[in-house]
């Protein structure tokens, strides 16, 4: 079984019992960092986001059916206290539990369903290939994005354009788009960036990041920018589970090439993963 398709039916069968992202990812033979980037691929969310909302749901609806005793609900969702479980209520669905079972109905909440997730739509990627990368020196904007929410990277790279080409020390014509520092709930840092041989002319707004010497796994991106998702999704959410390597929590990098076109979107890119060597 796709670990993903393991994950969930484990949170499922265990939302009463402790779940944390390493012993989930224990629990279906991946690392916390594969699990992480994989699920919010495939879904769009933070997979512990994800267990306290489906948690959340649960009780919810205990109480819209009368349960008597909110402590012991609080208990069944993973919460110490009466106090802990009201705040994470409130803040997932802006009702406190009380008002909830008051109103014995919850089709005015948030309510997370499971989710069956489905591979048959993610795109078909070539065969990739494998190369051992040379460090970079990069400097260029960088930004912090939500697991579920990165709609600003398209004005990101608009503002940095203006510097692509002018940068000091800038080597060579191709751009890179650099995705790092990603925690346990997704959250990730962008960088759209250029290769510099040297830092010590950047402007100072500008972010500067090195990127050491990794091994990497390189599928080819064909299609318009704006279908990206598609090709991170079937990547880590076909190609990894299925290939028996494994990926690594390092920079991974889209590299643009001359034959992309800013201005339309087409010409396509590379999107290099990086993988244990």
């Amino acid at each position: 079984m796709n670990p993903i398709n393991s994950a969930l039916w484990y949170i499922e069968s265990h939302l009463t019992t402790d779940l944390s992202l390493e012993s989930l990812a224990a629990q279906v033979n991946v690392s916390p960092y594969y699990l992480t980037r994989a699920f919010n691929h495939l879904s769009g969310l933070s997979i512990m986001r994800y267990v306290r909302g489906r948690r959340l749901s649960v009780a919810a609806r205990a109480l819209a059916n009368g349960a008597p005793d909110v402590l012991s609900i609080a208990l069944e969702a993973g919460y110490g206290s009466h106090e802990a479980f009201t705040r994470a209520f409130r803040d997932q669905f802006g009702m406190t539990p009380e008002a909830v079972r008051a109103q014995r109905r919850i089709d005015n909440l948030a309510i997370v369903e499971p989710i069956a997730m489905t591979y048959q739509q993610l795109p078909e990627l070539d065969p990739p290939r494998f190369e051992q990368g040379k460090a970079l020196l990069l400097a260029g904007i960088g930004a912090r994005y939500k697991c579920d929410n990165k709609a600003g990277i398209p004005s990101q790279w608009e503002r940095f354009l203006n510097y692509f080409g002018h940068i000091p020390d800038q080597v060579g014509n191709t751009a890179y788009g650099v995705v790092h520092n990603v925690d346990d709930a997704g959250n990730m840092e962008y960088l759209c960036g250029a290769q510099v041989s040297d830092f010590s002319r950047t402007p100072p707004e500008l972010s500067t990041l090195r990127i050491a010497p990794q091994r990497y796994a390189i599928f080819k991106h064909r299609e318009h920018i704006s279908t990206i998702s598609g090709t991170f999704a079937a990547i880590w959410g076909q190609w990894l589970p299925e290939s028996g390597h494994e990926a690594v929590d390092a920079p991974l990098l889209e590299v643009y090439g001359p034959d992309f076109d800013s201005r339309t979107g087409h010409g396509g890119l590379e999107v290099w993963v990086p993988i244990k060597g």
